[in-house]
C-alpha cells in the first residue's frame, strides 16, 4: 500500500507541474499586453503631438510672411514720405531763399512773391505785352482780392490799363496770358459785353475802382507787368 500511495502521489506531482508552468506563463504574458497597449497610446499621443506642432509651425509661418509683408509695405510707404518730405524741405528752401533774396527792380513795387510795373507808354494790348517781355515779366494775373486791391492802389489814374487777360482763342472764354481759366472776375456792371458785336477780346481794369472791362485788343492803353 504505501509503494501505490507513493506511485500515486509521484503521478499526482508530476500532473501539477504543468499548471504552475501555464500560470506562470501567463503572469509573463499579462504584462507584454500592457505594455504594448501602452506603447500604442504614447504612439497615438506622439502623432497627435506631431500633427499639432505642424499645425502650429504652419500658422506661424503665415503669420510670419504676413507681418513680413505688412513690414515692407509700410517700410516702402515710410521710403515714400521720406522723398515727399525731403522734396517739401528743398522747396521750402528754395522758396526761403527767393523771399530773402527777393529785391524788385527800380521802379517796381512788390506783393507777396511778385514784382509789379506799370508800362509809361499807351499801346495796343499785344505790344504792352511785348513790352512786359522786355523786363523778363508778362502782362499782370489777378489771382485774389487782395492782389486786386494791391493794383488798384498800383493804378491811382483815371485811365484804362492793362491786364493779362483774353478770349480771343474761344470767344467768352476768358483765359489768363498763361493759360489758365478765369476764376475769379471783377468785372464792371454789364461786362463783359463785346460791345455790339465788336471783338473785344482782351481784358483792361478801367481805372483805380479796378472793375474789368473788356476792350478791343488794338486800343492803346498802358499795361501792368508781373514777374
Amino acid at each position: 500500500m504505501d509503494n501505490d500511495e507513493n506511485i500515486y502521489a509521484n503521478a499526482s506531482s508530476s500532473r501539477a507541474s504543468p499548471r504552475e508552468g501555464a500560470i506562470y506563463f501567463q503572469w509573463w504574458k499579462r504584462p507584454s499586453r500592457a505594455a504594448a497597449v501602452c506603447l500604442g497610446l504614447l504612439c497615438v499621443l506622439l502623432l497627435a503631438g506631431i500633427i499639432s506642432l505642424s499645425v502650429y509651425q504652419r500658422n506661424q509661418s503665415t503669420s510670419y510672411n504676413n507681418l513680413t509683408k505688412a513690414r515692407d509695405q509700410l517700410q516702402k510707404e515710410r521710403d515714400q514720405l521720406q522723398k515727399e518730405r525731403d522734396q517739401l524741405q528743398k522747396e521750402k528752401e528754395n522758396l526761403n531763399k527767393k523771399i530773402k533774396g527777393r529785391r524788385c527792380p527800380e521802379g517796381w513795387r512788390e506783393f507777396e512773391f511778385s514784382c509789379y510795373y506799370i508800362t509809361n507808354e499807351n499801346k495796343a494790348w499785344s505790344q504792352s505785352r511785348e513790352e512786359c517781355h522786355e523786363f523778363g515779366a508778362d502782362l499782370v494775373i489777378i489771382n485774389s482780392k487782395e492782389e486786386q486791391v494791391f493794383i488798384n492802389g498800383l493804378n491811382q489814374t483815371k485811365n484804362h490799363v492793362w491786364i493779362g487777360l483774353t478770349d480771343s482763342v474761344i470767344e467768352g472764354t476768358w483765359k489768363w496770358v498763361d493759360g489758365t481759366p478765369l476764376t475769379t472776375a471783377n468785372w464792371g456792371k454789364g461786362q463783359p459785353n463785346s460791345n455790339k458785336g465788336i471783338d473785344q477780346d482782351c481784358g483792361a481794369i478801367w481805372d483805380h475802382s479796378g472793375w474789368w472791362n473788356d476792350e478791343k485788343c488794338l486800343s492803346k492803353h498802358k499795361g501792368i507787368c508781373e514777374k
